[in-house]
């Protein structure tokens, strides 16, 4: 029914249904909670990779300073130590902001018996294992144990002989 030249009225909506709104809300969840777990897995893929670059960098310093040790260190127990300590920031552990404590460990065997016999007693395997947790960071009941090895051969009339004579 028209009156005098006036359109129908139309009613248009004002607002959104509480299932839009609901539907809305839901899908705005789902996206934050993702958006916060692909932060959260970023960040500690990133913290993992430097904690292995940190152990790859101080296994590089041992095994560059036995590199230029001479035979009768090498051999003498007293003067490589078989064991140290280093952390993920040295200069932090006045603060106790070190970060990763790393736990070392330098082993010297002699090599596998593939070798000729007379070379044998000449030469030495070293070999630099590092372990360390995520302890510092977490509570005890989530402990995760990481290590990494490095190994070297070290000949009696190596390059080292050099340096000395």
């Amino acid at each position: 029914m028209k009156l005098d030249g006036l359109k129908p009225f139309k009613r248009t909506p004002k607002a959104y249904t509480l299932a839009e709104v609901m539907i809305s809300i839901f899908l705005i969840s789902v996206m934050m909670v993702s958006l916060y777990a692909g932060f959260y897995s970023g960040f500690a893929i990133v913290k993992l990779s430097r904690e292995n670059l940190r152990a790859t960098q101080i296994m590089v310093q041992k095994m560059e300073a036995i590199r230029i040790y001479n035979w009768s260190q090498i051999t003498n127990s007293t003067f490589l130590k078989n064991s140290f300590v280093d952390y993920y920031d040295p200069s932090g552990t006045n603060n106790n902001t070190a970060g990763a404590y790393y736990q070392g460990f330098i082993t010297t065997t002699n090599l596998p018996i593939g070798i000729p016999a007379a070379y044998q007693n000449n030469m030495r395997a070293i070999t630099v294992t590092l372990f360390w947790t995520n302890y510092l960071q977490h509570p005890k009941t989530n402990v995760i144990v990481r290590s990494r090895q490095m190994q070297t051969f070290y000949s009696r009339y190596g390059m080292q002989d050099y340096i000395y004579k």
